[in-house]
């Protein structure tokens, strides 16, 4: 038999044997044939060797090339392969892969397989991007072998695939995309104030992290920073553990990071996110309307997603700033199972920064006192102190199969101190210690049962605690506070899509939450020990329905909140919700949010006097219901179910490059007690229980095109406490801001971004003693301040301006870099925060003002892959 005919009809036989034999094979298709089996039979037949690298090969099969002679077989190889083969002598060649492919792939979806027309091919790193045609089909020429492609389609979920894996596939490569059977939620209403802010139909605002911008004064996506930039969200202290939305305390907003509610929010004295933004793939901030599933949070909702998908590429990052360094990373354990990490941690407790000084001085400048007649006295204080403050968290992603995801996550954050304050004078010394922690663990399991219905079944663990001592006077007083939070819980949720555009959610939560607190006095001897246990169980239904062409969105349901403190009461709350949004024509719609809300969880603000701060505020558990309360005081210890109101109407305009949006607003918070708003007219007020009202409209006028993005915001509130115990009865709220401006812009020039902003409102109501003789109580033991009416008074009025800019620049093909800039209070501009008055050792009052950061810069630099 001639030797032609023998390669022709024997040879494709010989290899697949050779390839089953050896382990490298695959069920024949099309005559197609491991490539390594193969080029061992070549080797045999011409007497020649390959020298190769088994893995770049071990994946590749190849049709058996019909030429008889080695060159056309070798040529044959390299042109279904793009192996570059190159022949070192008459007997030995190697081969490698190219630098570059080129590519053709068809996209279909898994469900179906239908052709997925008009999906995006985007080549990262580079400016290479393509759409696929009608039959699903692309193809691209001189793409870097290493490069990873980015393929996104609208209802499917996203697909990073490297240009190595659709070089392999032969003739050309098959890609399917995974539909995305999220419902009703995905509809953006528009894109406001920088890239990756949008404000949803159902009123809400979310943050995606991986495509924003650049706001003024950050050079990071801080997620607690960030969303103050947001129309009716302020700090009036600065500090992201201080948030207040629409007039509301802090411990008023449900902060929630994976699905787990978060006791501790800040680092450094609430100056800085706990919360590392580079794992964190979206942000929702949810300021009325809330979903049925949501429950706590009588003023917000700020919830926090880490990245969800398990991802076929390693990426992470590493960064670096004046105050902390952190690292993160997302590690694909196989095709569906991944580990996310990320750690952070201060480096001031070894280096000393302009940051770091600027931060100190503002968290405890409450030492430097001042007399009444506002005479500077240098107390002679020496400070030292060791800071350091670490966060580290972890995620397993766990795909069983494409209709069930397992996800668990964990989050540890913690704060030490050590504070010793000496008088140069006396050499009398005060020593305080703190430790605040913030434990969490959380799972969940997502679930598709058919095209219709879906489940989620997820639960959560969380544990604070605060530590704190504080000893004054060489020991002459000794302060141990002890604060703890243990919180878990579970729930149940289903989805049944019943028609097209209306879907039917169902849900059951039960929670339990225990809290301690404890203080030991030595001087005069206190001693408390207070321990409480709430338990909610919370069914929820909700219905949502958005019209085929987009012209109204709608979602009613209610929570129904079966309350027990295991120690005092029970409680059956109601909670109806309402989101509605409606086109009116054009570019215009109108927008109806309304909904009923409680918490039994606050914060009680006490012993003022303290300097170190962060331990004024003490989670404790409601302890009755507010309508069993008589005469507005019941007792000194009554903290009851706190319960909101909130209705709102607005209405946005969004067309071409500008949206302007304006919504009015009405809210009423019942049960909140004295002890909770943080008064610090202490001698005043002894745990009375009222309300607060808050009026209000928030405007935005944005103009944003390719390169520019300028936005005027401005809010306007009443905000009124009514207290039936307190004369007047009606006076205005601690966080009663009447104006609020913001004039703010940022620019993109390729790689370069820059944003500035002006920030102006209107003076906080303050609490001023008596004038003359009479503003000190010398009737009472020890003596106290006598003072006017409660917030008569009001600060200066607020202006601050940042700046900040970031350049993005390539190290590698794959490794990118960030520089980034940033200068707080530019104008360097002394703002009064709050005012706030003592009695000293020589029975004298002292006015203590807490001021504003002072002209802020701040560095970064970043590297990611």
């Amino acid at each position: 038999m001639p030797k032609t005919l023998l390669k022709r009809v024997f040879l494709p036989i010989l290899v697949l044997c050779a390839a089953v034999f050896t382990g490298h094979a695959q069920e024949p298709q099309d005559s197609t044939v491991a490539l390594i089996p193969y080029l061992r039979l070549l080797e045999q037949d011409f007497n020649i060797k390959f020298s190769y690298v088994d893995e770049d090969l071990q994946p590749l099969q190849v049709q058996v090339p019909q030429s008889t002679s080695l060159d056309g077989i070798l040529q044959d190889l390299g042109a279904q392969t793009q192996l570059e083969i190159e022949k070192l002598s008459d007997r030995y060649y190697t081969l490698a892969y190219t630098a570059t492919v080129d590519l053709c792939a068809r996209v279909l979806d898994n469900f179906g397989e239908n052709n997925a027309a008009g999906a995006s091919v985007e080549v990262l790193g580079s400016n290479t991007s393509i759409v696929t045609d009608a039959d699903g089909r692309f193809a691209l020429e001189n793409v870097p072998r290493d490069a990873t492609l980015l393929l996104r389609h609208l209802g499917f979920k996203p697909l990073y695939v490297t240009a190595g894996e659709l070089a392999a596939s032969k003739p050309c490569a098959r890609i399917l995309l995974r539909i995305h059977y999220q419902q009703l939620e995905e509809v953006v209403v528009s894109q406001i104030l920088t890239s990756g802010i949008t404000k949803q139909w159902d009123g809400s605002i979310q943050l995606d992290s991986e495509d924003f911008g650049i706001l003024p004064g950050l050079i990071e996506p801080d997620v607690l920073q960030t969303v103050q930039a947001l129309p009716g969200i302020r700090s009036v202290d600065e500090t992201v553990s201080d948030i207040n939305i629409r007039g509301g305390t802090n411990d008023q907003n449900l902060i929630l990071w994976d699905g787990i509610k978060m006791y501790q929010s800040g680092h450094f004295f609430g100056l800085i996110s706990a919360f590392n933004p580079y794992l964190t793939d979206k942000v929702t901030i949810i300021k009325n309307g809330t979903p049925a599933r949501f429950g706590d949070g009588v003023s917000g909702i700020i919830s926090m997603e880490t990245k969800n998908e398990v991802e076929s590429e390693i990426f992470g990052g590493a960064g670096l700033n004046l105050i902390s360094g952190d690292v993160y990373g997302h590690l694909p354990l196989n095709k569906s199972m991944a580990l996310q990490f990320s750690a952070r941690r201060s480096v001031t407790d070894f280096l000393n920064t302009p940051t770091y000084n600027q931060f100190f001085e503002r968290a405890f400048q409450d030492t430097e006192v001042k007399e009444n007649n506002n005479q500077g006295t240098d107390t002679g204080f020496r400070q030292d102190e060791t800071f350091y403050f670490y966060d580290f968290t972890g995620k397993l992603l766990y795909d069983l199969n494409e209709d069930h995801q397992l996800r668990l996550s964990f989050i540890y954050i913690n704060n030490a101190l050590e504070y010793v304050e000496t008088a140069e004078e006396s050499g009398r010394t005060n020593q305080s210690t703190l430790d605040q922690a913030n434990l969490s663990f959380g799972g969940s399991l997502e679930s598709r049962w058919s095209e219709r219905f879906s489940s989620g079944f997820s639960g959560y663990y969380t544990s604070y605690d605060l530590d704190a001592l504080n000893i004054t006077s060489e020991g002459e007083q000794q302060l141990d506070q002890r604060n703890e939070v243990l919180e878990t819980s579970v729930k149940l949720h289903t989805s049944w899509q019943a028609a097209e555009g209306l879907s039917w959610n169902n849900g059951y939560q039960l929670t339990e939450v225990g809290i301690r607190n404890f203080t030991d006095v030595t001087q005069p001897p206190v001693n408390s020990n207070i321990k409480g246990v709430m338990r909610t169980h919370a069914p929820f239904t909700e219905l949502r329905f958005a019209a085929p062409d987009n012209r109204i969105h709608v979602a009613g349901g209610a929570r129904f909140n079966a309350i027990e403190n295991l120690n005092t009461f029970k409680a059956f709350l109601v909670e109806p919700r309402l989101s509605l949004n409606v086109s009116l024509g054009g570019a215009l719609r109108m927008e109806v949010l309304g909904e009923f809300k409680s918490q039994t969880t606050n914060q009680i603000i006490d012993l003022e006097q303290n300097f170190l701060g962060i331990e004024k505020r003490r989670w404790i558990l409601s302890n009755t219901k507010s309508d069993t309360l008589e005469n507005g005081r019941p007792n000194e210890q009554a903290l009851p179910v706190v319960r909101s109101k909130q209705g709102s109407l607005g209405f946005t305009y969004d067309r071409g490059n500008w949206f302007v949006g304006v919504e009015g607003f009405y809210k009423k918070v019942e049960g909140i007690s004295t002890a909770t708003q943080g008064f610090q007219n202490e001698d005043q007020f002894n745990g009375e229980i009222g309300e607060y009202d808050v009026r209000g409209v928030e405007f935005l006028i944005n103009h944003k095109n390719d390169r520019f993005s300028t936005w005027l915001s401005y809010t306007h509130n009443v905000n009124e406490y009514a207290f039936e115990a307190i004369t007047p009865s009606k006076f205005p709220n601690n966080l009663d801001i009447r104006h609020t401006l913001t004039l703010a812009g940022t620019y993109t020039y390729n790689h370069l971004k820059i944003g500035v902003g002006l920030n102006y409102r209107s003076g906080k109501p303050y609490t001023q003693p008596e004038e003359g003789p009479g503003g000190i109580n010398i009737n009472v033991f020890p003596n106290s301040i006598n003072y006017r009416e409660p917030n008569s008074s009001r600060l200066p009025e607020y202006l601050r301006a940042d700046a900040s800019a970031t350049y993005d620049f390539d190290l590698s093909r794959r490794v990118k870099a960030t520089l980034g800039a940033s200068v707080l209070n530019l104008l360097n501009k002394r703002n009064i925060l709050n005012t706030y008055y003592r009695l000293n050792d020589q029975n004298e009052i002292e006015t203590v003002e807490s001021v504003s950061l002072g002209l802020t810069p701040n560095l970064s630099v970043r590297v990611h892959f």
